[in-house]
């Protein structure tokens, strides 16, 4: 654990970063001698969207954790620093003031990472070796790619929007004129999106609660050290100095990974869920199964392959290279022609999958694991809502903690949200179009689950938000922002216990969840 400080002095940054964290100075938003010019534009840029609604992919709402933040909140598409703060929900028959914030939130966008990096390589020397007179001498299946993405297009979705020639001709752009870009020196660092992302929050979040984030001095940041954290960080602190023309002022975050990188540490997990082949064994099943077997073999069909030279891990990078395009660089991918929207919901269920049994509900150890980063929220919760005298020091308005989506899924599950009544498995796909965890909707990039604490006349009151969007707590659903106490007393069992030494150095745990 050490402190990164940041001080931008007469339009120039200094930066002294211990070099353990891995970030890099290419993260910086910006320049020597022109942060006040990058500073001004930086006003502008935000309002402006990335890309239209029209070029949108019509699977893009089936990414998983490589998500859009703005495909989940599709108003920011047309404003990205827009805000609606009737989401703000403090009884209205209470006077009430929002009087601390805590914001565990997820970093932006990314690279791959050097697993799918090599997955890509791997699936781009397979179709460049395949060549468009492999696929022409196929016949049936050049019409039947050209039949598949004419279909899509009818559904409404907006491809057939791109011109008439596209069905022809993606299959040629991916093996003549798309080339492999991805290096493995950018092993998962943020991208310039992903800064955007997170000064984005930073500046809506500085709209929606001006009196807690408008003394940068007071506010805690914490980061996990991977420098996509880092980076996204920085961002975010960009963010408030853009929103509130700040120069002068010295920024510090501390890097945390006890906090936001606990799944490291407890054995508990690591060796029942982390290291045990059998702890994600529905995954394997269902990318085994009819509904990932048929995805693959229409998926080589449309890329004139032979079934066996396309694994499932490779048609999953082909999805997966939709996404990444999309995210970095706001293109419409010719990869994303590959796949309606049929084949995209067996592949989000696959990654669902994926994140329901490794880090939610679906082995208690999973939400055990996150108790470090409960009890956390709940003592700074506990400092700022304490009643003070006057020769107390005020409480920090506001703390934000970066992280991954490792490390938001397990507190989600911990206070036993997204808990659908049947778990997914292997064999229900299709009785699971409806469930609520959809691991897309809850941890794209930047997401944020936001703990918002009032002074109400009755006392102090705690209202969740995920993705900038109320979300009531178990067990207390009549109301938006219920009071404190009533909160805690709903999570008593894990306020008393919850201990980080018994349930990950201990026993208890470390199986399957059986209460489902």
């Amino acid at each position: 654990m050490f402190f990164v400080a940041r001080q931008k002095v007469k339009g120039q940054t200094t930066r002294n970063i211990n070099k353990a964290d891995g970030a890099t100075d290419m993260s910086s938003g910006f320049l020597p001698g022109t942060g006040l010019l990058v500073a001004a534009f930086g006003l502008l840029l935000p309002r402006l969207s990335c890309s239209s609604l029209a070029d949108i992919p019509h699977i893009a709402a089936y990414f998983g954790t490589k998500t859009r933040y703005e495909d989940v909140n599709p108003h920011l598409l047309r404003d990205a620093l827009s805000v609606n703060r009737s989401v703000l929900r403090p009884p209205a028959t209470e006077r009430c003031s929002p009087v601390h914030l805590t914001a565990v939130v997820r970093h932006g966008s990314r690279y791959p990472t050097v697993k799918n990096i090599r997955r890509i390589q791997r699936l781009s020397e397979l179709v460049r070796g395949s060549g468009v007179s492999g696929v022409g001498s196929r016949g049936s299946g050049v019409s039947g790619v050209g039949s598949r993405v004419s279909g899509v297009g009818s559904r409404g979705s907006g491809v057939g929007s791109r011109g008439s020639g596209v069905s022809e001709g993606w299959l040629q752009d991916i093996q003549s004129r798309w080339e492999m870009w991805y290096r493995e020196d950018m092993d998962g660092q943020l991208v310039a999106k992903g800064r955007d992302d997170l000064r984005q929050l930073a500046r809506r979040l500085s709209v929606m609660f001006p009196s807690l984030l408008s003394d940068m001095r007071r506010i805690r940041l914490r980061s996990s050290s991977k420098h996509r954290c880092v980076s996204s960080v920085e961002a975010f602190q960009e963010g408030l100095q853009q929103h509130w023309g700040t120069t002068d002022v010295q920024y510090f975050h501390q890097l945390d990974d006890e906090l936001l990188r606990f799944f490291e540490r407890c054995r508990g997990y690591v060796e029942a869920v982390e290291k045990n082949r059998t702890a994600l064994l529905e995954v394997e099943k269902f990318k085994h199964g009819p509904e990932m077997e048929a995805v693959r073999k229409r998926t080589a069909e449309r890329l004139g392959l032979h079934p066996q030279l396309l694994t499932p891990d490779l048609v999953e990078a082909a999805f997966f290279l939709c996404s990444y395009e999309l995210s970095i660089k706001a293109l419409h991918s010719p990869w994303c022609f590959l796949f309606d929207e049929d084949d995209a919901k067996v592949l989000e269920y696959k990654s669902d999958l994926k994140q329901y049994w490794k880090r939610f509900h679906g082995h208690v150890i999973n939400g055990l694991s996150s108790c470090p980063l409960f009890h956390h929220v709940f003592r700074t919760l506990d400092r700022a809502g304490r009643p003070r005298r006057s020769t107390d020091a005020p409480p920090e308005p506001a703390s934000v903690l970066v992280g991954h989506a490792e490390t938001l899924l397990p507190l989600l599950s911990l206070l036993g949200l997204y808990k659908d009544q049947t778990p997914p498995t292997a064999d229900n796909y299709h009785s699971q179009h409806g469930r609520s965890f959809r691991s897309g909707l809850i941890v794209p990039y930047a997401a944020n689950l936001l703990f918002v604490l009032y002074d109400c006349e009755r006392g102090p009151r705690l209202q969740l938000l995920v993705n900038e969007s109320p979300v009531r707590f178990p067990g207390l659903e009549t109301e938006d922002a219920p009071l404190y106490r009533d909160v805690r007393a709903a999570y008593r069992h894990l306020l008393d216990g919850c201990d980080f030494q018994k349930e990950c150095e201990g026993t208890s745990g470390r199986g399957p969840n059986t209460e489902l």
